[in-house]
Formats: C-alpha cells, sequence, structure tokens
C-alpha cells in the first residue's frame, strides 16, 4: 500500500469514526454558516489526523455526546482535508489561531470557548474531558 491510499484509509477511519458518534460532518462553507448562525448550542471538533486527535481528541468529543449536559448540535469540520469548511469555521473562531485538533463552543452563533491543541496534545483524555465538561456546565446549561 503507497502511503497516499494509507492516509485515505487514516482520513476515512477518523470521519467514519466522528459520523457514527453522532456528529454532522460539515464540508462546505455554506454548511459551515447554516450551522453556526443558528441560534441554540453547537459544539464543533476540529478533526485532524495527527495523534493526538485519534487518541485523544476524538475519544472526549464522543465522550462529550454522553454527558448530563448536552448541546444543540454536535459538528465536526476536517483540518487538512476540507479546507474552505475549515477556514468558514475558523473565522467564527476570532481571537483564537487555527488549531487542530480543536474544540468550540458555539452559542447563538458566537464562540463561547475554544480547547485549542496546546490544551490537548500532552494531556490525559480524562483532563480534556474534564475541561470540556466544564465548558459545558458553563456556556450550555
Amino acid at each position: 500500500m503507497d502511503f497516499q491510499m494509507f492516509m485515505n484509509d487514516v482520513v476515512e477511519t477518523a470521519r467514519k469514526e466522528m459520523v457514527e458518534g453522532g456528529y454532522k460532518e460539515l464540508k462546505t462553507p455554506d454548511e459551515v454558516d447554516a450551522l453556526f448562525k443558528n441560534n441554540g448550542t453547537t459544539f464543533v471538533m476540529i478533526n485532524s489526523v495527527c495523534g493526538c486527535a485519534g487518541g485523544i481528541a476524538r475519544p472526549s468529543a464522543l465522550y462529550m455526546k454522553n454527558y448530563e449536559v448536552q448541546a444543540d448540535n454536535y459538528a465536526t469540520v476536517f483540518a487538512g482535508q476540507d479546507k474552505e469548511a475549515t477556514e468558514q469555521a475558523r473565522s467564527y473562531f476570532t481571537g483564537y489561531q487555527p488549531s487542530s485538533p480543536s474544540f468550540a463552543l458555539i452559542k447563538d452563533g458566537k464562540v463561547q470557548a475554544m480547547v485549542e491543541r496546546h490544551e490537548i496534545e500532552g494531556h490525559e483524555p480524562i483532563e480534556v474531558v474534564q475541561k470540556l465538561e466544564k465548558a459545558f456546565d458553563q456556556y450550555f446549561k
């Protein structure tokens, strides 16, 4: 198997994991706008193929679907794959540098909190989950 085929498999597995976990995959700027401009709460994972995405961020995101406080919407954009959708999502994250993987908590079209790569990479999954739980409690309750 050549490298490109391998990477396609990695990307497809990462996409499938999030969709099967109940996240809406946003692949175009229009899909991003349609969801982010809604009233209510949206939890977004900026997905990636790096190890911390697979070992920490995606499992944390999937856990949050079972947390007692729920967002109205769960979505994902894939950095490095769906570039235009990712750029559009990041246009909502004012004050934050591009970061993947990362999480955004959006309420009524405005970012309330971000959990950036430096808060994911090198941390235990439980630490990331606890940070997300605290943010859900603060902004989505």
